[in-house]
């Protein structure tokens, strides 16, 4: 009897211990290894329509569409950021009696890799590229009338090094006291001194050294209405440093549920080897949406979020 009462013993405490060993061979599995990309887009097709039928305040018959993918890839590891920024947009608008004619063309492609060195300050170097995809008219974007840009015709592409200061997820300013912008004009038709800044007649590249200052700004407004701010600004160390090239945009996103959206765009530039003017463009459109987001926030850092400790 005492044996079996030891063996009984003996057998329940070998299957307890056995138990924690199995529950803690499941709890390792289910640890979540940590994940270092951040990935966030913005996907959406958008429709305009008006129709008119003996309207005796006049009018003519349209449709029109916009489609534009945003995407914000970053990898977050240590010390180490790069983050990788993709924009194509495109729209037409077709209307009774002129045609078919071009809204909105754009192809922005950025990369920047920064090493941190301090608290949201990083060592960094990038390149961007800044482009269209089809062919720009005088006369309204008349396809008739005479062509003043095509696809990298200009094209811009920006490289050099600085640093970036990034104190969260809302904010990055990048500094490149280095920094070279090349110009391409691959459409010979464009190949004409003075366009773009080219030298001569058949030249499709223009090179200059100056700085960069880059920024981005997202801020919520209120609940399911988003704003993205970016600006830029280049002087050339070469020639007419005071000539300076500027962006700004504006991104308003306006979420109406989670496929239907309200998008408004802003841009305002000037170049001086363009257009000795400021130049100024905006859509507003509305339609479906598909948003991609992981959930990996990029940082979680507040050490000086100074615009939000007022």
């Amino acid at each position: 009897m005492k044996k079996l009462f030891v063996f009984s013993i003996l057998f329940f405490g070998l299957s307890t211990q056995a138990q924690v060993v199995i529950n803690d061979s499941v709890a390792v599995d289910t640890i979540k290894k940590p994940r270092h990309w951040s990935i966030n887009a913005n996907n959406s097709v958008m429709f305009n329509q008006a129709a008119f039928s003996n309207w005796v305040g006049g009018g003519a018959n349209n449709v029109g569409w916009l489609a534009s993918a945003n995407y914000n890839l970053v990898y977050e590891k240590g010390r180490n950021l790069w983050e990788n920024i993709i924009i194509m947009n495109y729209g037409q608008n077709t209307t009774k009696g002129v045609g078919t004619r071009k809204t909105q063309d754009v192809l922005n492609i950025s990369t920047n890799y920064g090493l941190q060195f301090s608290k949201s300050w990083y060592v960094s170097t990038g390149a961007s590229l800044l482009s269209q995809f089809s062919g720009g008219f005088d006369d309204g974007n008349n396809p008739e009338a005479n062509k003043i840009s095509n696809f990298m015709a200009p094209g811009y592409v920006n490289a050099g090094i600085g640093i970036t200061y990034r104190p969260s997820d809302n904010l990055t300013v990048t500094l490149r006291p280095i920094n070279g912008r090349f110009t391409f004009v691959l459409d010979k038709d464009l190949q004409l001194a003075g366009n773009y800044g080219l030298k001569a007649d058949g030249d499709f590249f223009l090179m200059q050294l100056g700085f960069l200052a880059s920024a981005i700004y997202k801020v919520k407004l209120m609940e399911n209405i988003e704003m993205t701010n970016t600006g830029s600004i280049f002087s050339n160390y070469l020639e007419n440093p005071d000539h300076m090239v500027l962006s700004y945009n504006m991104l308003l996103k306006m979420k109406i549920n989670k496929f239907v959206s309200s998008i408004v765009t802003l841009d305002l530039m000037y170049d001086h080897n363009q257009i000795q003017k400021t130049q100024l463009k905006q859509t507003l459109g509305i339609g479906f949406a598909y948003n991609l987001d992981n959930g990996v926030k990029r940082s979680n850092r507040k050490d000086s979020q100074w615009w939000q400790k007022k």
